[in-house]
């Protein structure tokens, strides 16, 4: 089984290509559900958020109001490091698990969607990167439209982010989002192909 990790921004247009590699016959593992698993009610890093960041952060059912949280560690380098601190090792040792069982089921490839995957060190767990790729002003943009964010909160988002220029250096390939949908869909069937055959991801 090989297994894909599929890296971009926030807002970089990941869930788009998941879709396409999904019904290409991938396995998706998307790592913003397993974060928000890992940070739900007796998910294991729960208890461990609240100690750290306060009863404040708690919608009135007891759940973490993930926005909130947002706004708090993207606009603070050290909280944003505490958070990673807790999450990421819970979030890496499901994916894990999850890997684990697909490659029970005998899936031919699974696809490891993470905006931090680099960042997280989810790229060691993963045969190969690809990057998808977009430009700053179409990402600030969409951050804006999808979260309902001010551009300010919006930029704090990105900006917590690796930028792409680092991204590149661990990147196997790059699927570019601002070219027009058909010729990112060519392009992701052409990696696809490769992959199959055994061009890449070796």
């Amino acid at each position: 089984m090989i297994v894909i990790g599929l890296t971009g921004g926030i807002a970089s247009g990941k869930s788009t290509i998941s879709d396409m590699l999904k019904e290409l016959g991938a396995a998706v593992i998307d790592v913003d559900l397993v974060g928000r698993y890992v940070v739900s009610q007796g998910g294991n890093a729960y208890n461990r958020i609240i100690a750290s960041f306060g009863r404040n952060i708690l919608m009135p059912d007891g759940s973490i109001n993930r926005k909130k949280l947002g706004n708090i560690v993207f606009s603070d380098r050290e909280k944003l490091r505490l958070l990673n601190e807790i999450t990421h090792p819970a979030i890496i040792e499901k994916v894990n698990e999850i890997t684990v069982e697909l490659q029970r089921q005998q899936k031919k490839a699974v696809v490891i969607d993470a905006a931090i995957l680099i960042e997280m060190g989810l790229d060691k767990h993963v045969d190969c990167v690809w990057l998808v790729s977009t430009d700053r002003e179409t990402q600030l943009h969409r951050v804006m439209e999808r979260d309902k964010l001010s551009s300010e909160n919006a930029m704090n988002r990105i900006n917590a982010q690796m930028s792409n220029e680092d991204r590149l250096k661990y990147a196997d390939a790059v699927i570019d989002t601002t070219q027009p949908i058909d010729d990112v869909k060519n392009k992701v069937k052409e990696l696809w192909f490769s992959l199959q055959s055994g061009e890449i991801c070796n």
